[in-house]
């Protein structure tokens, strides 16, 4: 017969020796003998918890609890329900960690930090009324937790409550000055509001210089790289630090589990060229009035299609096309980055093209965990997407796919530059329906200046570049998408102060795309925005028959509307000052001719012209994937 007090003395011994595997394997048989002592129990759960193996000791505090239900153990059991939670946030693991933190809260109900990670992980289920709910009881118990403000103003972000939003962030910075991704958060909201204005350190401009000061000094300041792209005055230099800091504090940890992990990956030459596409956004997006035709056109003798989508599936016609486009269509919506990366991987991906980038419902992730022999950025995000210790062989990307135009420097980037002639392709779409000028309440004999960028994009100088243009042009209108209510009042209220009457500007609702395509061709001018320009919408605008006068910046995302602008044979609509895209402006809109000339000119580019020719794209790209396909099987310095 086992002795019980023989296995807990070779127990205890082995504990004394350090050896902690051994010792619990001794606790266990005893507790075999004994299920219900509570001191057995209560040594296995304090083994597991130093050995890391969480779930296990939760299970054994949670018998304890059957016996006795003394503060200690509950304790320990939220210890150990915490340490779990946050591994399995960690892990991309959701709605285990939000089981969790909620088990954790019935133990202890007021704990504010159980309140905030249970916030964070509803956040990811996109359960964004139960998150507000969960940091707003954070912060009840904890009035100084100045996250858990900012991570409640990104839930009011989510949930369209901007000024909300704006409160939360700016209640965060007054309780801690120093709370860096709160302020790039709050000066990003700012631009989508188009609140330019403020008092001394509230001032906007004052506000990005100091995301700029924490960009270049502080290498842990959690800035986010795509609101800063946004943030006039930001240099292409700095841009590139705020995504290696980002990437270093937000990827690290799968970086190295990505190496670890030491996935097999295919180097000989073949016949065919696995090629993946990632996105969230295969759906009633503008993402795929650019890729859809790119698809159906790539050469299926030479490459197989693949699509990885965790976007939500909206049964639009437009998602049934492209999961008909794709040779295979898988969604990895319901895994986490480590199971979507080992599913890349065991379809041997060869090439794996990230569609979405630091943008919203960014699995950035997944690539850092690096599943395919190549990865690629493109299109989702208009810039580099920063390297590991900033360094060129650890950038997070091999490649990015680029044009000549946007990025004229390559030491502005971490990835090394595929060039195509342009780097954005088109999908060619139909007019459904038409419509009056009177069915957009545009005034009949009314000059249109417009600009259908979203609000964040538009800034101070330029807007009252557009108020100079309407007070030149008597019978003009300015013709802005309604993003958002504040936005609209603040516009409003500018334009007031520039001497101009508010409702000659004209917003458009929100409308179904192809409807918002229709309704463009009333425009006759599309006046750009920098530091951020238009990049779908530019298309669209050309493919409406409206020219565009844009101001070509020194970054990536202030030179794409020049970009497409050449690939119609319209480079003189591109200028090198806000002066001169004034006087363009102005000189385009007195001389009715001339517009007629602009318009003629898009009319014929669309058919004669390379922007809209998905199959010529199409062979322009594939020869790029051949190309570093066949450099990275050659040369074994491209497989570290």
């Amino acid at each position: 017969m086992v002795d019980v007090n023989q296995l807990i003395r070779n127990a205890q011994s082995a504990k004394d020796q350090g050896n902690d595997t051994l010792a619990l394997d001794y606790f266990k048989q005893a507790l075999s003998l004994y299920p219900n002592e509570v001191g057995l129990l209560s040594a296995c759960g304090n083994l597991c918890v130093k050995q890391t193996r969480y779930e296990e000791a939760a299970g054994y505090f949670r018998r304890i609890l059957h016996f006795n239900k003394s503060p200690e153990v509950r304790n320990a059991l939220c210890y150990a329900l915490q340490a779990l939670g946050n591994h399995a946030q960690l892990n991309a693991q959701y709605q285990l960690a939000a089981a969790c933190f909620e088990e954790a809260l019935q133990h202890q109900p007021s704990n504010p930090a159980f309140w905030y990670n249970l916030g964070n992980a509803q956040r990811e289920l996109h359960q964004f009324p139960a998150a507000a709910n969960s940091f707003q009881k954070a912060i009840s118990g904890d009035p100084s937790f100045a996250d858990a403000y900012n991570n409640l103003g990104n839930i009011q972000r989510e949930l369209g409550q901007l000024d909300l939003a704006i409160e939360s962030y700016q209640k965060a910075l007054s309780i801690n000055p120093n709370l860096f991704h709160a302020l790039s958060h709050l000066v990003h909201q700012k631009q989508h509001i188009c609140d330019w204005k403020g008092e001394a350190n509230d001032n906007l401009m004052n506000q990005i210089d100091q995301i700029r000061r924490w960009v270049r000094t502080k290498p842990e300041a959690q800035i986010s790289p795509f609101a800063f792209l946004a943030m006039p005055s930001t240099t292409a230099e700095e841009q590139k630090l705020c995504a290696s800091h980002y990437v270093e504090q937000n990827y690290r940890a799968l970086f190295d589990i990505g190496k670890k992990q030491a996935y097999q990956h295919n180097n000989q030459l073949k016949s065919k060229i696995n090629i993946g596409y990632l996105s969230a956004d295969f759906r009633l997006h503008p993402l795929a009035f650019l890729i859809t035709e790119l698809i159906e056109n790539h050469d299926r003798s030479r490459f197989n299609i693949h699509a990885y989508s965790y976007g939500k599936e909206d049964e639009t016609p437009v998602r049934k096309r492209l999961i008909e486009a794709f040779d295979s269509f898988v969604d990895i919506r319901a895994m986490n980055d480590f199971e979507a990366a080992t599913k890349i991987n065991a379809d041997q991906i060869d090439i794996l093209v990230d569609l979405t980038g630091f943008t919203q419902s960014s699995r950035t992730g997944i690539v850092a965990l690096k599943p395919a022999s190549i990865h690629i950025n493109w299109l989702g995000y208009p810039g580099t997407m920063g390297a590991f210790n900033h360094n060129d062989n650890d950038a997070l990307f091999d490649y990015l796919i680029a044009d000549e135009t946007i990025a004229p420097n390559p030491t502005d980037f971490y990835e090394k530059l595929l060039y195509l002639p342009c780097y954005q392709p088109n999908t060619k779409r139909a007019f459904s329906t038409t419509t009056n000028k009177a069915a957009h309440h545009l005034p009949e004999n009314s000059f249109v200046f417009c600009c259908f960028n979203q609000t964040f994009k538009i800034t101070a100088d330029v807007f009252a570049v557009w108020m100079r243009l309407l007070k030149k042009v008597p019978d003009s209108v300015l013709w802005l998408l309604d993003c958002n209510q504040w936005a609209k009042e603040n516009l409003r209220k500018e334009a007031v102060s520039a001497g101009i009457d508010q409702n000659r500007l004209i917003f458009a609702p929100r409308t179904h795309s192809d409807a918002h395509l229709e309704r463009q061709r009333h425009a006759d001018l599309f006046l750009d925005t920098t530091p951020y320009n238009a990049h779908t919408t530019a298309s669209d605008i050309i493919w409406a028959g409206v020219p565009i006068v844009t101001w070509m910046g020194d970054t990536f995302p202030a030179r794409v509307a020049a970009s497409l602008l050449k690939q119609v044979g319209l480079s003189e609509l591109i200028c090198d000052s806000l002066s001169a895209y004034e006087q363009k402006a102005l000189a385009i809109a007195n001389n009715r001719s001339k517009l007629n000339e602009l318009k003629t000119t898009i009319s014929k580019a669309k058919t004669e012209s390379n922007l809209f020719n998905a199959q010529q794209f199409a062979q322009q790209l594939e020869e790029q994937y051949e190309s570093v396909w066949l450099a990275y099987c050659q040369d074994t310095s491209l497989r570290q």
